[in-house]
């Protein structure tokens, strides 16, 4: 047992290390010291202590005099061999004891226990206890809850003074040649009873009988043997007292665990659950299983398998045609899973957390695919964290599921095109799809009834107006989305609460929420926040709902809502910010200037804005920099031996075709290196792409959303940046192809941050009438001399 020892002094030490070498006077850790007594200079304040894992042999009667606060007590792993009577007198606040691994030897005489009345957790566990029996102090223990005991033999009358406890869990250790007498149990009151076998020793069938038939709750762990003994109790006492069956932590022939499933179907407990199982001698042709049962929920977590040959659809098929109402098959790795045989009784299915594809629940005869008809009672379905791609091949396979109300297919991989039609059943009422990768199109596939959809941590950009009508839509939370602004309720009449956390609104459109007369709950917050003039109207609605003046109740209010433009107001809170009427108020503006100048300034802003004035100059600016840029930094031409292309190209593939079709015939009097022409066959990617820098005067590097996604991306432009040391900062040129805002670029672009805000970058104009001057600047800041190409290259 020494390496248990071990393991279990290096997690003490591990929470030492979590809690703090200077932690408070109220957690003392002293586990791990090499005491050999307790010490004398304990805090007087000290509720938490531990003295695991150390050589303490004895506890005196005034080694806790001073501790009166004491609540936790920690004396696990040491060589305790006896206890005074006295030695916790002075603790009567001690709620939680813990004296397992040590070398206690009889039940009958801890007389310590005089004085802890007060005692919730008791654990005497790994001791060397030889009789189970507990002496009269344990009588005063009236508030125990948990006690963990272990004995090699257990008589009638050995809990008879525990007999009026009413514990919630005993946790019973059977240890070696252990010897049981019939009806020992049946003095205990727990709720719960725990029995932990060796992982060599036999099932007990007189222990076992007796706790299905004194506890409402039985749990056995680590049990590899006498399985047919377990299903010989439950075949023989159908009506049994215990209503919820626990197995855990076992290794199981499919023979044994379908007996076992078969048998313990047939007697009266109701809920049956089995964890960390590994089954063994799995089968090649179905195992039948019984067609009607009183057990109302079976559950299965953690399961793995130990075969290597055998029928995955034979294990599928038994599990899916058990007869009860809840179905869990949770955190196990099953690829599949079948369609029942008959009409199925099951009403809740899970299997969260398992490795599904989309191929679940139909059969395949002569080469079609034949959807499953027979789970038509199941109104609750997870599907949480599988392998779930499609979207709508999903709706097929629960279309005929006619009873369904709830579901979740939460944390998968979904998509939807928007091609094909969904096929749903007719009654669901709730949809549970956050952290997918649907967009705006998943409202074209949802079901017309639908009450809830939970869209968080998805792709939706903007609720269409198009959208067809959900009359009974009381809730959508679209948390974490992509959306810019309210949505309009035109859609969902009905609609109560609207959650729009974490998108990318700057500035709500409260005009909007007109439209949604019902409209009680609104949560908007940390989205990025501009608080200028148009933000003026979301933030006094959000001051009436503070003070309960507006029907609609924002959530999070204040705190939540917070400025990030302009500067001088980030971070500061929505209802703190300052936004002047007068500012917003142009009647009151005018009313300070004279109309002439109002006229004037009018006339050149509206000129200005008619022409993109500012636009022109702007870049008409870039371009005088970069001609006077190039002649003042001009590189002499020994300084660029090596250097072969005005320009290496950085670009995401998502933005391959806008590089293709517009930029390189554009650039086409200019040498740029791109990976997909200039990469060598044969070399790492690394090693071409510092190739392709060196050889390159200058970097290009096209950003997008999709940019900050690529990893490639990241070490083009960090050996980029390292090349601006020797060619100097014109060395790196940005091009913004999409509107990229600071606060979705990664963190570990910090680089590419502090150049975006230091050094002026081009951005892609959508007006062809302003494309031809983004082509000039782009190419006066690419031009220069460098050495003529090699042959090889001009060719081409």
């Amino acid at each position: 047992m020494w390496y248990i020892t071990v393991l279990f002094c290096a997690v003490s030490m591990l929470v030492k290390l979590h809690h703090g070498a200077s932690s408070s006077d109220q957690f003392v850790d002293l586990s791990n010291k090499n005491l050999s007594f307790v010490p004398r200079d304990l805090p007087h304040t000290v509720e938490y202590l531990d003295l695991s894992c150390n050589h303490i042999r004895q506890l005196h009667g005034g080694d806790f005099r001073d501790t009166t606060q004491l609540k936790f007590l920690n004396m696990s792993w040491n060589i305790l061999e006896t206890i005074d009577p006295e030695a916790f007198m002075n603790t009567l606040l001690l709620q939680k004891l813990d004296l397992s691994h040590n070398k206690l030897t009889n039940l009958e005489d801890q007389k310590y226990l005089q004085h802890t009345g007060n005692l919730l957790v008791l654990h005497l566990d790994q001791n060397q206890f030889i009789n189970m029996t507990l002496g009269e102090e344990f009588r005063g223990l009236k508030n125990l809850e948990r006690l963990t005991i272990e004995a090699k033999q257990i008589r009638r009358d050995d809990f008879m003074h525990i007999s009026e406890l009413k514990l919630v869990e005993m946790f019973l250790y059977v240890g070696q040649e252990f010897d049981y007498e019939d009806k020992s149990l049946q003095d205990v009151q727990s709720e719960k009873l725990e029995i932990s076998f060796l992982k060599t020793q036999q099932i007990h069938h007189d222990l076992v009988s007796d706790a299905l038939s004194f506890f409402h709750r039985v749990e056995l762990t680590n049990v590899t043997q006498g399985f047919q003994i377990l299903n010989d109790i439950l075949s023989a006492t159908k009506q049994i007292y215990t209503t919820s069956l626990y197995l855990s932590n076992f290794v199981i022939k499919w023979k044994d665990f379908t007996n076992y499933v078969n048998a313990v179907l047939q007697t009266s407990t109701l809920h049956v659950t089995f964890s960390d199982v590994a089954l063994t001698d799995l089968p090649q042709s179905d195992t039948p299983v019984i067609n009607v049962s009183n057990v109302r929920t079976m559950s299965g977590r953690r399961a793995e398998v130990r075969s290597v040959f055998f029928s995955q659809d034979a294990v599928y098929n038994f599990l899916i045609n058990i007869p009860v109402l809840k179905l869990e098959i949770v955190e196990t790795s099953i690829i599949h899973m079948t369609c029942p045989k008959s009409p199925s009784p099951i009403q809740h299915l899970n299997f969260s957390y398992c490795a599904l594809s989309d191929s679940i629940f139909y059969r395949v005869v002569d080469e079609k695919i034949i959807e499953c008809k027979n789970l038509r009672n199941v109104k609750t379905l997870n599907l949480v964290d599988n392998n779930l791609k499609n979207f709508q091949i999903i709706s097929k396979r629960i279309q005929y599921m006619i009873s369904l109300e709830k579901l979740d297919v939460s944390q998968n991989s979904l998509v939807y095109d928007g091609f094909e039609e969904c096929l749903w059943s007719p009654n669901i009422t709730t949809m549970i799809l956050s952290s997918n990768s649907l967009t705006e199109n998943v409202f074209n596939c949802m079901p017309k009834h639908i009450k809830i959809i939970d869209l968080e941590n998805n792709q939706v950009s903007v609720v269409p107006s198009t959208v067809i009508k959900f009359q009974n839509l009381v809730s959508i939370n679209l948390n974490s989305n992509r959306l810019r602004d309210l949505p309009v309720c035109k859609g969902f009449p009905m609609l109560n609460t609207l959650l729009l956390k974490s998108n990318s609104l700057h500035a709500p459109s409260v005009q909007k929420l007109e439209s949604c007369p019902l409209l009680n709950i609104l949560d908007i917050s940390h989205n990025p926040f501009t608080c200028i003039c148009s933000l003026r109207q979301f933030r006094n609605l959000g001051m009436k709902s503070e003070r309960n003046g507006t029907k609609v109740n924002i959530l999070n209010w204040p705190s939540g809502y917070y400025c990030l433009y302009p500067e001088k107001l980030r971070n500061t809170t929505l209802r703190d910010a300052s936004i002047p009427e007068i500012s917003c108020n142009t009647g009151l503006l005018a009313a300070t200037i004279l109309c002439p100048a109002i006229f004037t300034i009018i006339a050149i802003v509206v000129a200005c804005h008619h022409f993109d004035v500012p636009w022109y100059m702007g870049m008409i600016l870039q371009w005088t920099r970069a001609k006077h840029r190039a002649r003042r930094q001009n590189i002499p031409i020994e300084d660029l031996v090596g250097v072969e292309f005005h320009a290496f190209a950085s670009f995401s593939q998502h933005n391959a075709e806008w590089v293709h079709d517009s930029m390189l015939p554009n650039l086409s009097e200019l040498r740029i290196c791109h990976h997909e022409k200039h990469f060598m066959p044969g070399r790492t990617i690394i090693d071409n792409i510092m190739n392709c820098v060196q050889k390159s005067r200058r970097s290009v590097f096209v950003l997008s959303a999709h940019f900050v996604k690529s990893e490639w991306c990241h070490y083009e432009l960090y050996f980029a940046t390292h090349q601006r040391q020797a060619r100097g900062p014109d060395s790196v040129v940005l091009v913004l192809l999409e509107p990229l805002p600071e606060y979705l670029i990664p963190s570990k672009y910090h680089q590419l941050k502090s150049m975006m805000r230091r050094h002026t970058y081009l951005e892609w104009p959508q007006e062809k009438a302003k494309q031809r001057l983004f082509w000039a600047n782009l190419r006066a800041a690419l031009q220069s001399n460098i050495p003529s190409a090699p042959a090889t290259e001009l060719e081409e």
